[in-house]
């Protein structure tokens, strides 16, 4: 029973997500017709939301207040913000709501993960094995909404972001229905006297965990590109008469939901692969699959070039499970109980904040500086875009050989 309530959890989490997510860059540029870094900007919201308040979710629901309880809250107060982000008429407003909105969405990430951990332990289960086939159906849940975005015609509508506010109103009181997660390190009279960051200090003190930390950073940038640009890129298609028919351009989202159903397979597989390769194999199997994605959307085109987007979109799901399941599962393993829920708040701060900041700020502006082929109509160069990310990926790879050093044995422990 508790792997079906769990499965259902990981569903609407991320359909929530992706009831928006993917959709929300042809809402901004052909509903609105903002620019690139104005949207950069806005697609920021998620960083800046990302950089503390996954972290002081896992303070709190370390110290006072259950993790399902914490999650329902916040739930609630994100559907709503969904609800309100339609009224938006300049890319500024779209910004401070959408910001508000995801103070409250972001740490539900890692907060789920959090409540899964402790209930699959309680029940004395193999998290290895247990958690990945729940997690799947968080992409499943992801594809279901962009499916459902996508047919209903709602790509460039802000239908896409009522549908996301109803579904986290229906997770918030779900979550209340789920077995008490109690604060694991309330009863530690020691860790009650601690200040607030004691924790994020003690976890960037050990020279790996902050090593990991930093490559999180660096993944989590490749990650906000692909969510940001991949819909526009293929809508863009439309002004050639030669691809303005296909189905790749009338239907995108769908185009790019491949990624997420090749992330229902690739997950699967992740057990297999830790166990055999190690983390550091498969965190390096991640980033050479982020090269790939990046230089094949380069070449790709919606005519005789269709092989290569749906390659890429089949290789997104080894490049996302990789680095972000397999992350998750290795602070589970290498971080002590009393500070786990606050290292998995800081790996999400890194992925989903730091990185997400400066991939969405950074491409915002170089785009609008180097890659626009014509002012007038913001016909942009596509191919150029996606080679220079491949690049940085690539030199994100060869770094993490270089710098990235797997220890079996030891454990980050707070002192």
């Amino acid at each position: 029973m508790i792997k079906l309530k769990l499965t259902g959890l990981s569903f609407l989490q991320f359909f929530i997500w992706g009831s928006w997510l993917i959709t929300i860059g042809s809402y901004c540029f052909v509903n609105k017709q903002w620019q690139p870094d104005e949207f950069g900007i806005i697609f920021s919201t998620m960083g800046f939301a990302a950089l503390f308040m996954p972290a002081i979710a896992g303070i709190l629901t370390d110290r006072y207040v259950p993790a399902q309880v914490l999650y329902g809250i916040f739930h609630i107060i994100g559907g709503i913000g969904l609800f309100i982000l339609p009224i938006a008429e300049t890319p500024t407003e779209m910004f401070w709501i959408l910001l508000g909105t995801m103070f409250f969405y972001m740490p539900t990430i890692s907060l789920s993960n959090t409540v899964a951990y402790t209930l699959l332990k309680r029940e004395k289960l193999d998290i290895i094995k247990s958690f990945p086939p729940i997690r799947v159906w968080g992409t499943i849940g992801f594809i279901i909404a962009l499916w459902t975005i996508s047919l209903s015609g709602w790509e460039q509508h802000p239908n896409q972001f009522y549908v996301g506010g109803i579904s986290s109103i229906i997770l918030a009181i779900f979550s209340f229905t789920l077995p008490n997660c109690p604060p694991l390190g309330k009863t530690t009279v020691e860790r009650e006297n601690r200040k607030f960051f004691t924790q994020a200090l003690t976890l960037i003190r050990d020279k790996r965990f902050a090593i990991f930390l930093l490559f999180a950073m660096g993944m989590g940038a490749a990650l906000q590109l692909t969510n940001m640009y991949g819909t526009p890129f293929l809508k863009d298609f439309n002004s050639m008469y030669l691809y303005k028919d296909s189905l790749t351009v009338r239907y995108p989202a769908m185009i790019i939901s491949i990624s997420q159903i090749s992330e229902t397979l690739f997950i699967l597989t992740i057990p297999f692969f830790m166990k055999r390769f190690g983390i550091k194999n498969v965190i390096f199997f991640s980033i050479i699959a982020w090269v790939l994605r990046f230089g094949l959307f380069s070449f790709g085109n919606p005519g005789d070039g269709l092989w290569m987007i749906v390659l890429s979109c089949i290789i997104y799901g080894m490049a996302f499970d990789f680095f972000n399941v397999s992350g998750s599962l290795y602070i589970e393993q290498h971080v002590s109980e009393n500070i786990r829920s606050s290292a998995q708040g800081m790996f999400t701060m890194m992925v989903n904040g730091i990185g997400a900041v400066l991939g969405s700020l950074i491409s915002g502006y170089a785009i609008q500086k180097y890659y626009i082929l014509d002012l007038t109509t913001q016909q942009k160069n596509w191919p150029g875009i996606w080679m220079s990310f491949a690049i940085y990926s690539l030199i994100l790879g060869i770094l993490f050989v270089i710098f990235f050093k797997e220890n079996h044995s030891s454990s980050v422990n707070e002192s």
